[in-house]
């Protein structure tokens, strides 16, 4: 037994140290992003959303319109808040982040030749799948608990008045639905083997949620739509308003967690490295 592989039993959870101990710059990077988000967002809100010429202006469009872009409550901080940075440039940002780090767990290390030569250290295909799912799930909560941090504090200079204990609500859909996408992305990898179609899987969800719901939006015979949507499941309460939706946390969290046993049950039967 060689010392790598000692060293590597004695260490409690190593793959998940050396996941995020391998991505904590892109963390960082992440994190600055959605911050400097949020300081470009946040702050015109008294200028845009409160503004009544804005708000004059936006009446004046089509609500099919307003309603597909969800600026249809844009006047109100909560609705300002939900359509710029948690359905809008956050969601964009957490999505990017997710379906990277979820595509690279397995597929991204089993294209690159590196998931055999981590098998050859002695750990299981089950552990391998565990750990590395563990560091996506701890990431993306650190964006969700990040976000929360960043709006709260900007909660009074924007004039957003924004309730917390709702804002926590949110803030954890917000990294549910990150969650989800990443979930689809790791599991996508760990079915084939290879990043791409992670990255694929992933970015329709993505995708295929917001335009789901943004048509569903538009018309009460399209509304059935929102039935597939991740989006409208987080926010069509208005978390930010009204709390989160319990069902919907439950919806998002545990889909993701599902994808989580398929991925390890999907890594254990398949031939690595085919």
């Amino acid at each position: 037994m060689s010392s790598t592989t000692v060293e590597l039993r004695r260490v409690p959870l190593p793959l998940f140290s050396k996941a995020m101990t391998d991505s904590w710059r892109s963390l960082i990077g992440w994190m600055i992003g959605l911050g400097a988000a949020s300081a470009l967002y946040l702050p015109l809100y008294p200028a845009i959303g409160g503004n009544s010429q804005m708000k004059d202006l936006l009446s004046s469009l089509p609500p099919e319109l307003t309603k597909a872009i969800g600026y249809d409550d844009i006047a109100s901080g909560a609705g300002y808040v939900q359509a710029t940075l948690f359905g809008l440039i956050g969601f964009l940002l957490t999505s990017i982040a997710a379906v990277s780090w979820g595509a690279s767990a397995i597929g991204g290390d089993e294209e690159a030749g590196q998931l055999e030569l981590t098998l050859a250290h002695g750990v299981t295909r089950t552990q391998i799948a565990v750990e590395r799912y563990a560091a996506l799930l701890l990431r993306i909560l650190l964006l969700g608990a990040w976000v929360f941090l960043l709006v709260a504090l900007l909660n009074g200079p924007a004039q957003t008045n924004l309730d917390l204990v709702k804002l926590l609500g949110g803030s954890a859909l917000f990294a549910g639905l990150a969650l989800l996408t990443g979930s689809a992305a790791f599991m996508a990898g760990a079915l084939t083997g290879r990043r791409v179609w992670g990255i694929g899987i992933g970015a329709f969800v993505a995708v295929a949620g917001y335009v789901f719901n943004a048509i569903g939006n538009q018309s009460k015979d399209l509304q059935w739509l929102h039935a597939f949507s991740p989006i409208s499941w987080a926010y069509s309460d208005k978390p930010l308003v009204n709390g989160a939706n319990g069902w919907a946390l439950l919806a998002l969290y545990g889909l993701s967690l599902l994808f989580a046993a398929v991925s390890v049950i999907a890594l254990r039967r398949r031939d690595i490295g085919v």
